[in-house]
């Protein structure tokens, strides 16, 4: 069966952009056992491949990774699946190895995958012949190879002229399922923007307020996400109470589950909304290049790694992105903190307990905080300038 050709005309002043549009699923018994068969398939495939590829390594000194069809008359079971999620497991393992060879000290080795540890999910990719593609969403559902169409709810639906790349289907540790769908299309090629003082804002993170912008408003996440937390402490503490395997102790299990995905909507939910305002207000954000596992090392109570500042520093780059905006990010090292943003005056040291400070050269009173996030504006503003 031939392939319809390619086609990629581009018009002038157009260019290439991704959309992924994640919907729930509801499979059948069927087709939920279909997707269990696929996950573990998936990771037999990587694990004798990454296994196949280190001896080959031993016994050569050549970088070699067997295709997923070398194993399928040794393990048959692998011919009731997609085989389109088996040929993404040899391209996501290439592509481990070639960013480890690019950059080790960033990439790890790729490791060997545990049922109990890794998350389940399969990729596969969308071919369209003359018959028509290979994967397409109807009005309730998504059609996928060898399981039919699935019945999936849709919280938007993609323009006529997106093409689908390719899907991935997931399984949270709660047992729901869900389905991110990749699109492909051209899409009108921004202005750039010009930034100006007045048009350009800085944030500085804040434990408190999660981000202190320099004309002093701040953004505290809802009481709502307090109270989850709350709820989330009360059910380990019954957990520990329990007897480890019993009915009751699953049945907490999976509310602890369920409540920890239930905040990881929240946080995501609110860093979307909120890169989305600010996205849409300024011309220009500037932000501070912050490590912040470094810093989560050096802290004894809580950790900066669940408030979601890394993924609403993302978040606003590729939204400011697509609208020809820039995201300025300052080095780590620029003491912000220290310097008064009236006269330049550089402070030896600043507790983090001291909220405000008297500038001993010219008299300004600055709060922390807000004197940072000025600094961090006024040195991106310079460097996007320069």
């Amino acid at each position: 069966m031939s392939r319809k050709p390619k086609e990629r005309s581009l018009q002038d002043g157009q260019t290439i952009q991704f959309t992924t549009i994640k919907v729930r699923l509801y499979p059948t018994p069927a087709q939920a056992e279909l997707f269990e068969k696929t996950f573990g398939c998936c990771r037999y495939i990587w694990n004798n491949m990454l296994a196949d590829q280190q001896r080959f390594y031993l016994e050569t000194g050549a970088h070699f990774i067997p295709t997923p069809a070398k194993y399928k008359n040794k393990a048959p079971f692998l011919r009731e699946v997609d085989n389109q999620a088996l040929i993404q497991e040899h391209n996501k393992l290439s592509q481990a190895f070639r960013v480890f060879f690019k950059n080790p000290e960033s990439f790890g080795y790729p490791n060997f995958k545990r049922k109990k540890d890794d998350r389940d999910s399969f990729t596969a990719c969308n071919h369209v012949f003359e018959s028509g593609p290979t994967i397409y969403t109807t009005k309730d559902g998504i059609r996928m190879t060898k399981a039919g169409i699935v019945r999936a709810k849709f919280h938007r639906r993609p323009q006529a002229w997106w093409k689908l790349k390719r899907i991935t289907v997931e399984k949270t540790r709660s047992g729901k399922y869900y389905c991110y769908i990749l699109y492909e299309y051209a899409a009108k090629q921004p202005e750039p923007a010009t930034p100006t003082p007045e048009t350009t804002i800085g944030l500085k993170y804040s434990l408190s307020h999660f981000y202190v912008a320099d004309d002093g408003s701040m953004a505290d996440p809802p009481r709502w996400l307090k109270q989850a937390r709350e709820k989330l402490a009360k059910i380990q503490q019954r957990l520990c109470r329990m007897q480890s395997g019993s009915r009751n102790y699953q049945e907490a299990v999976q509310q602890y589950r369920l409540l920890h995905e239930h905040i990881a909507n929240q946080r995501r939910d609110f860093i979307h909304k909120e890169s989305r305002r600010i996205a849409n207000a300024w011309n220009a954000v500037c932000v501070r290049a912050d490590a912040f596992e470094d810093l989560t090392k050096a802290m004894t109570h809580g950790t900066m790694m669940e408030s979601g500042y890394g993924m609403f520093r993302e978040c606003l780059r590729y939204k400011l992105n697509r609208q020809g905006k820039p995201l300025i990010i300052i080095d780590r090292y620029l003491p912000t903190t220290r310097t008064c943003s009236a006269c330049g005056l550089v402070r030896d040291a600043v507790s983090y307990k001291e909220k405000s400070w008297t500038c001993p050269k010219c008299g300004a009173v600055h709060n922390r905080e807000v004197n940072a996030a000025k600094n961090i504006k006024a040195e991106g503003y310079a460097q996007f300038c320069a």
